[in-house]
């Protein structure tokens, strides 16, 4: 079965689909950091704290197709050793079958590649670069064998909102499932304790907290990173639907702010980005949505205790 039969296979029996957003930019040189955009994507959800906008329920999340709104993404060779240099490269094709060349830059960048197997066990992202002919390329080795995916963040050049393309990228090598990480709420990493605030629930916008400190002192001089003091990336497991996420924070730190929407329960994998002493760090969390509550149930209406008219027995 080749790639594309594959994936529409794959993206049939999915039960649910949600739909990064990125919070993105350069670190300054020297002297105070200046204060980082909060923009998100063109056509992405902007909701903010108080929102309960609930997604479209015929609008498929991105990351899931390989083929959407006329583009396609076309990776070179699907085919990697783990733990081997490679130059992953793969094109963004039209209606017409032939390459993108010209994009819009969205957090300063004109395309976002995520790379994670579906284990979530590792992240990456990275930034490639594209060439006269539209095809682009970035050098990356993935970690351990397993099949993974590939997402394209990007805006085509005239378009009126960015979308999110996914391909499977599969990894030879000596497969060594395991289970999801277990994280709580508090991940260390590099001497950095980061700790998560805040729920996803199914169908409402929600606000997630992410605090950093250092030896017990929270850390108040971080520095942007793709445009914003952190960058979330939030992934589903078992179908690895990429979820959009959007920054809300201007201060730099402690506490990063992001809202989202989960559309559905279950085990998500969260992967915060945050520079500091001009060094990327990734924390990473695995976190687990329950049922949204239901509904307060309406006032009953009381019942008239008297004749109303009408025939009476």
């Amino acid at each position: 079965m080749n790639t594309a039969l594959r994936i529409t296979a794959f993206t049939a029996g999915l039960a649910a689909a949600f739909g990064l957003a990125l919070g993105v930019g350069n670190a300054t040189g020297s002297g105070p950091s200046p204060r980082p955009a909060t923009a998100a994507h063109p056509g992405h959800d902007t909701g903010g704290p108080g929102r309960t906008d609930t997604p479209a329920a015929d609008h498929l999340p991105g990351g899931l197709q390989i083929s959407e709104r006329g583009y396609t993404l076309s990776v070179e060779n699907p085919f990697v050793t783990a733990g081997s240099p490679t130059d992953l490269r793969f094109r963004i094709l039209g209606a017409d079958g032939k390459p993108v060349t010209a994009y819009q830059r969205q957090h300063e960048k004109e395309l976002h590649l995520i790379v994670a197997p579906r284990d979530l066990s590792t992240f990456q992202h990275l930034h490639p670069t594209l060439a006269a002919d539209g095809t682009w390329s970035a050098p990356t080795a993935v970690p351990a064998a397993g099949e993974y995916r590939v997402f394209a963040d990007f805006t085509p050049a005239g378009a009126a909102e960015g979308l999110t393309l996914g391909a499977d990228l599969h990894a030879a090598g000596d497969l060594r499932p395991a289970p999801l990480p277990e994280t709580g709420r508090t991940v260390t990493v590099d001497g950095y304790t980061v700790t998560l605030g805040g729920d996803l629930t199914p169908g409402r916008s929600g606000r997630l907290t992410l605090s950093v400190s250092k030896d017990g002192r929270p850390v108040t001089d971080l520095q942007p990173y793709l445009g914003a003091y952190g960058h979330l990336v939030a992934l589903r497991a078992g179908d690895l639907a990429y979820l959009h996420v959007h920054p809300d924070t201007t201060t730099p730190g402690p506490e990063i702010g992001f809202t989202t929407t989960a559309p559905s329960t279950g085990d998500y994998r969260l992967f915060l980005d945050f520079k500091h002493q001009d060094t990327v760090r990734t924390a990473a969390f695995t976190l687990t949505t329950d049922a949204a509550p239901a509904p307060a149930p309406a006032p009953a209406t009381p019942q008239p205790t008297g004749p109303t008219g009408g025939h009476q027995h």
